[in-house]
C-alpha cells in the first residue's frame, strides 16, 4: 500500500491566497468558527471591565468619535467612542456594572 492511498478519501482541498492546496485537515480546523465580518454599528467592549458613566441615551444622534461611554479595566478609565455616525438604537448596559470581552455595549441605528 503507497503512502498517497492511505490518505487518498481524506485529502481535502485548501485555497490560500489564490494558490490551491490538497492537505488533510485538523479536527479543530474543520470546527472551527466561520470568520463574521464586524459590524460597525455594534459597539463591543474590547476588554472585560466595569461601566463607569455612560454619556448617550436611546434616540441621541452621535457622530463618529462622539463620546458613548467610560469603561474602566485595570484602574484605567477607557474612553469608548462612536465608530461611525448615527442614531443611538439600544443602550445594553448600566453604569456600575461588570461586561465580559465582546459584550455589545451599545447598538447603533
Amino acid at each position: 500500500m503507497k503512502k498517497d492511498d492511505k490518505y487518498a478519501g481524506k485529502m481535502k482541498s485548501l485555497t490560500v491566497e489564490s494558490a490551491k492546496y490538497r492537505t488533510l485537515l485538523t479536527k479543530k480546523f474543520e470546527n472551527r468558527k466561520a470568520y463574521k465580518e464586524k459590524d460597525p454599528r455594534m459597539v463591543l467592549a474590547f476588554i472585560p471591565g466595569t461601566i463607569r458613566k455612560i454619556n448617550v441615551k436611546e434616540g441621541d444622534v452621535v457622530s463618529e468619535g462622539d463620546l458613548l461611554l467610560t469603561l474602566e479595566a485595570m484602574k484605567m478609565k477607557n474612553r469608548v467612542l462612536s465608530p461611525v455616525d448615527g442614531t443611538i438604537k439600544r443602550v445594553n448596559v448600566k453604569s456600575g456594572i461588570i461586561v465580559a470581552k465582546n459584550f455589545v455595549l451599545i447598538e447603533l441605528a
